[in-house]
């Protein structure tokens, strides 16, 4: 396992920011940590790292015990906190040999990873001039400037605009091929977009951890149909697998299913056995952000 944490618990005087957690991600995944503002994440992340420590558990990172092998256990981690703490003064390019020169790393590992976050056309200026989307490159940059296996991003997309959103999810993605990536957010749109796995804690404690897709799967589905005549709710109670049925307005129903397979073609056909038209037939499968909202309730 490139993250192995068994039992952690964080207490602060008599509260508990983390609760018995365990998890583990494997070589290659990339495993969006997902939360409320105030669930434990940046703890977590920060127990992980080896920045604070845990009142109780284990953490391994690359078979290291962060608590007794500390020094080894980050050599294999990169990692971006969530203020993305820069030295604003200096450039670019000065601030990342200034990383490099720490690490002990060639001068010319620089120059490749200014390209492949995609800062060149900023690599000149002072960092105090970038934007915040060419900010956050340079954070992820410097955490990966050791080539480590583990990168641990808090928040890397909070503030950024629509294009500086779709830059950062892409480079992310690009970095995951490679390496184990655990990214926290509580914006479910980086989730699904970026992640092929979700960890979902709340008030310290996780409350789900499956690949995205099972987050889909075997769920509610919801249907809009609007027929051509209006229609008395008992009718529709000969559909199969209907749960529930709201008249949202005139002719137009929201119909609720207790299955995942697509129940459109019922709807199609029971109009056609009463004589109805349908005028339009949408489906309105739940997502992430209504099961998130499910489960943090």
């Amino acid at each position: 396992m490139s993250i192995e944490v068994k039992n952690i618990s964080k207490l602060y005087g008599e509260q508990k920011a983390l609760n018995n957690v365990s998890f583990s991600i494997e070589k290659g995944e990339i495993v969006g940590f997902l939360g409320p503002n105030g669930a434990g994440k940046s703890t977590m992340m920060k127990i992980i790292c080896g920045y604070i420590n845990a009142s109780q558990g284990e953490v391994f990172v690359n078979n290291f015990d962060i608590s007794t092998h500390k020094i080894d256990a980050q050599k294999n981690i990169g990692y971006l906190p969530e203020n993305n703490p820069l030295y604003l003064e200096m450039y670019v390019r000065e601030y990342l040999h200034f990383n490099a020169s720490i690490y002990k790393i060639a001068k010319e590992e620089v120059e490749k990873i200014i390209v492949k976050v995609g800062l060149s056309p900023e690599a000149h200026k002072k960092i105090n001039q970038l934007s915040k989307g060419y900010r956050q490159r340079v954070g992820i940059a410097a955490a990966l400037l050791h080539n480590p296996e583990v990168l641990i991003l808090d928040e890397p997309t909070t503030g950024l605009d629509p294009n500086q959103l779709a830059e950062i999810r892409s480079l992310i993605k690009e970095v995951g091929k490679d390496k184990t990536v655990l990214f926290s957010t509580h914006i479910l749109q980086e989730v699904e977009a970026v992640c092929d796995r979700v960890i979902l804690i709340h008030h310290g404690e996780i409350i789900a951890d499956k690949k995205l897709k099972e987050f889909t799967e075997n769920k509610e589905q919801v249907i809009e149909v609007e027929f051509d005549f209006k229609i008395e709710k008992q009718f529709l109670d000969n559909i199969p697998h209907l749960k529930s049925a709201n008249n949202v307005h005139d002719t137009i129903w929201e119909l609720t299913f207790d299955t995942s397979k697509d129940m459109r073609p019922a709807v199609f056909d029971f109009a056609h056995d009463n004589g109805l038209k349908t005028l339009n037939l949408t489906a309105k499968n739940k997502n992430l952000e209504k099961l998130f909202r499910e489960l943090t309730a």
